[in-house]
């Protein structure tokens, strides 16, 4: 049997450079994820906080943090967050994918993911709407996502 991945943060975490290194680990598995260079700050069940550091290879031409970096900063946290949630009986899929830009995104992006409803072990897949704030340092929200997550059981 493998480890979840809730079990393997809270292994690293205590190391020194943990987070970082689980960080690294996370792009190594899904590698798009490492364009936008996340460090992955708490995860635990039902919560995730991820932050994105606002350099040159995320900056769009008005001088902001992209929005599909901002994007890729929610989908990777409802996704650890989901993951780290859920019964061993169960899978998940994100389906898709609303979201607000709610004003300029400078400085560190600060994401936290909750999800939008109990997570229940069932015998049927259903929907779990994810919600997804992101923060600039002040911690004015400028980015508001709801992921569509597919939960269903394992086969």
């Amino acid at each position: 049997m493998t480890a979840s991945v809730l079990q393997l943060y809270n292994r690293i975490t205590r190391w020194p450079a943990g987070p970082w290194l689980f960080s690294r680990a996370v792009c190594f598995k899904a590698p798009y994820f490492a364009t936008i260079a996340p460090r992955i700050e708490v995860l635990e069940a039902n919560r995730c906080v991820a932050t994105l550091r606002h350099r040159r290879k995320v900056t769009n031409h008005l001088g902001t943090v992209h929005a599909i970096a901002l994007c890729n900063l929610a989908e990777l946290s409802a996704g650890l967050m989901t993951d780290a949630s859920l019964p061993p009986s169960m899978r998940w899929i994100p389906k898709g994918m609303t979201v607000e830009y709610l004003k300029k995104a400078t400085g560190t992006m600060r994401a936290i993911a909750t999800p939008a409803q109990p997570i229940i072990d069932a015998t049927a897949g259903y929907d779990l709407p994810v919600d997804v704030v992101i923060t600039d340092p002040t911690g004015d929200p400028v980015f508001h996502a709801r992921i569509a997550m597919w939960l269903s059981p394992r086969r």
